[in-house]
């Protein structure tokens, strides 16, 4: 019997790679996790669901995508399911999804740590490999987290912040990280030659993880947090300044040891940019001694792309280590 090589080639191709599904694929995190599918060398895009756009085909990486409800979607066609779903929602699909024999990445903050919910990893990939692994749900952290949490566990790991001291956080984001949902103060006329503070008096929403976080680590600090709003589209820039014990001869060597062999985890000896990172899945920081104060302090610097490092890269990053695949497979470095 003759076999048309050109089909031996794409079922080859197709029955090589692993299905995948994306939960909220409408919105800004969903449609990078889409595009970073279909570019995926061992990953396939079986569905991908959107309620309020359900049979609108929209293209993504060069694809026509046609959006599913998620209550008609067969979650049982994916070995495992992104859910990028509203948070206060996702934490039932998940569920559902689960039944269905799929492992699951929530991207949404109903899983992850200082929000009701214990024993799921979290997953910041670089710290937490070995629990991702075997994980059957893991939690994504949030972006802000994401750029926090890895500019200070080195710090933390090497135990070399002053006991009760407060890590004072500025971090500003572009309003991608507000999502897609219209709303006013959103708007170019609002957002255009602007630049604002929101969440002020330590209210964010992100703290709950952060200082959870902290505390697993087994740091005795408080944390004070206030976020802004940068009038571009994506990207992170976090200001951190955190207090040492003692003076250090080359505090970077703490970061510059943690960080070796990560080609997620960057070190540089300028202040990282935004224009560093953006469409990369990098964190980027930079450490500086601080001069002229009565405390031996470090100046902090991150900078993430807040769609990719900090939500739809890190993802598909843990969905590689619990696959066992190559971790770093399918993203921009």
């Amino acid at each position: 019997m003759l076999v048309d090589s050109s089909l031996l080639y794409y079922y080859a191709f197709t029955v090589n790679k692993i299905p995948v599904g994306v939960l909220g694929a409408s919105g800004y995190v969903g449609r990078e996790l889409c595009a970073l599918v279909e570019g995926h060398p061992r990953l396939a895009l079986a569905f991908a669901t959107a309620n309020e756009q359900r049979g609108t085909t929209v293209r993504i990486a060069g694809r026509d995508l046609t959006y599913s409800s998620v209550e008609d979607t067969p979650l049982d066609h994916a070995e495992l399911v992104f859910s990028a779903l509203p948070h206060g929602a996702s934490k039932q699909w998940v569920n559902v999804a689960r039944e269905h024999g799929a492992r699951v990445v929530d991207l949404s903050s109903d899983l992850r740590p200082g929000n009701g919910c214990e024993g799921i990893p979290y997953g910041l990939s670089e710290l937490v490999r070995d629990s991702v692994k075997t994980a059957d749900i893991v939690a994504n952290p949030g972006c802000y987290p994401t750029s926090v949490l890895f500019a200070l566990a080195p710090a933390i790991a090497a135990d070399i912040l002053a006991q009760g001291s407060i890590i004072q956080v500025s971090a500003a984001s572009g309003v991608s990280g507000a999502g897609s949902s219209p709303k006013r103060e959103l708007l170019f006329a609002e957002v255009s030659q602007d630049f604002r503070a929101y969440g002020v008096g330590n209210t964010h929403r992100h703290l709950n993880e952060m200082r959870a976080t902290l505390s697993t680590w087994g740091a005795d600090m408080d944390i004070v947090f206030t976020p802004h709003l940068l009038p571009v589209s994506r990207g992170i820039l976090s200001t951190m300044v955190v207090e040492l014990k003692e003076p250090l001869k080359d505090p970077v060597a703490v970061w510059r040891d943690a960080f070796a062999g990560e080609p997620f985890l960057e070190l540089t000896a300028e202040p990282p940019a935004l224009r560093d990172v953006i469409h990369r899945n990098v964190v980027r920081i930079s450490v500086t001694p601080l001069a002229s104060v009565r405390r031996p302090s470090l100046l902090i610097l991150s900078a993430i792309d807040n769609l990719m490092k900090g939500a739809a890269g890190q993802a598909v990053q843990n969905a590689n280590i619990m696959l066992g695949l190559d971790e770093a497979a399918g993203l921009p470095a």
